[in-house]
């Protein structure tokens, strides 16, 4: 399941922020800021504290594809080049029950999991399996975005949608979900399973509360392409094999060739990206250096689509903050995430509408310890 940029792209963090620092001015770092306030180091002293750790960083990250996270090594390389970094990329739904596994037979593998399972965050913080630990600029996080405690933060907001090629739909671009039932698209839509993701999922139950289940039903006779993973529609979209893709993320401002859909009265989603550090991590400065670095008000300001979690970060013209967006349902979609006696009742219905979910997994079968 999901985690930044496109999923493909939407987790991927901006350019690096600042030069690295040399080999010369490593050494330990000074001591940790008190307890229960936000951390005081830099980030260069945090790396340096790092390095004399081991130098070793693993990350599980929701995603859709085993790429989908390389742009964000990238950077944080380019800053910290030094650090061995592992991040793994799956869906949120394996990486979770993996975690929970792992501690459960004492072979945790990540130090950090940033995950679209919001429901696991409260989860393990009340089992006592995350640190509370507060990264600089923490008190700029939207309240919402954050644990009171820093048992977890949001590091990146994420949006799905419904997207379209322009030179596809010409004029007659589609503003609204309602208009992907008129029987002109018949055959050009493409969707990932929102019996398989459960952000695609609550997209749908919205539509479903806007529109009633005779969309539902208009819609699973356009001849939709379903399939795994919400980079799907967008890459539909892209391919030029589906003029419409719905179930996926993008960029609100993009004058590319997929434009991603912020409509003004009918629904969207959006949430922010939890990330944490695990109580038994066994390289807890280097993640700790991570989520400073993602939370830095340079990494947050080049988030590929314009939002950000912080309160201070100023979106390009034409966007406003997410949160205030009252159709995006950010309450909403924890909230839903947290009933899943409800959320199986969702996924049936929908499988009686679209059929079973077809094919394997598009971050393929990683098994019980990637990234050991």
């Amino acid at each position: 399941m999901s985690s930044f940029l496109s999923r493909r792209r939407v987790l991927t963090a901006g350019a690096a922020a600042g030069a690295a620092i040399g080999i010369g001015a490593l050494g330990a770092g000074p001591a940790q800021a008190t307890t229960g306030s936000e951390e005081t180091r830099t980030l260069d002293e945090l790396y340096r504290a790092a390095l004399a750790e081991g130098g070793r960083l693993v990350v599980y990250a929701g995603g859709d594809t085993p790429t989908q996270q390389d742009s964000t090594k990238a950077a944080f390389l380019e800053r910290f080049p030094l650090i061995d970094l592992t991040l793994v990329v799956d869906y949120s739904k394996y990486h979770d029950v993996r975690v929970d596994n792992q501690l459960a037979t004492g072979t945790l593998v990540p130090d950090v999991v940033q995950l679209q399972t919001l429901q696991d965050f409260t989860r393990w913080g009340q089992q006592g399996q995350l640190l509370r630990y507060k990264p600089a600029g923490f008190s700029k996080v939207y309240d919402k975005f954050k644990d009171p405690e820093g048992a977890w933060v949001a590091i990146g907001a994420i949006g799905f949608s419904f997207m379209y090629g322009p030179a596809a739909v010409g004029s007659e671009a589609p503003r609204t979900p309602l208009d992907l039932v008129d029987p002109k698209w018949r055959g050009k839509i493409a969707s990932s399973y929102p019996h398989d993701d459960d952000a695609v999922l609550y997209l749908y139950s919205l539509y479903v509360q806007k529109y009633g289940w005779e969309w539902v039903a208009g819609l699973a006779a356009q001849d939709v392409r379903f399939a795994r993973g919400s980079n799907s529609p967008g890459d539909a979209v892209r391919g030029g094999t589906h003029a419409i893709g719905v179930g996926g993320s993008g960029a609100p401002l993009s004058t590319g060739p997929v434009r991603w859909v912020v409509p003004y009265s009918a629904p969207f989603m959006a949430w922010g990206q939890r990330a944490a550090i695990l109580e038994q991590a066994a390289n807890k400065t280097a993640a700790k250096l991570y989520l400073n670095w993602q939370l830095s008000l340079a990494t947050q300001q080049r988030s590929f689509n314009g939002w950000s979690v912080r309160t201070d970060a100023t979106p390009p013209t034409g966007l406003k903050p997410v949160w205030e967006y009252p159709n995006a349902h950010l309450d909403g979609f924890p909230r839903f995430m947290a009933d899943r006696a409800a959320i199986e009742r969702w996924k049936q219905t929908f499988a009686l509408y679209f059929g079973e979910v077809k094919g394997d997994p598009t971050p393929g079968w990683l098994g019980l310890h990637p990234g050991a």
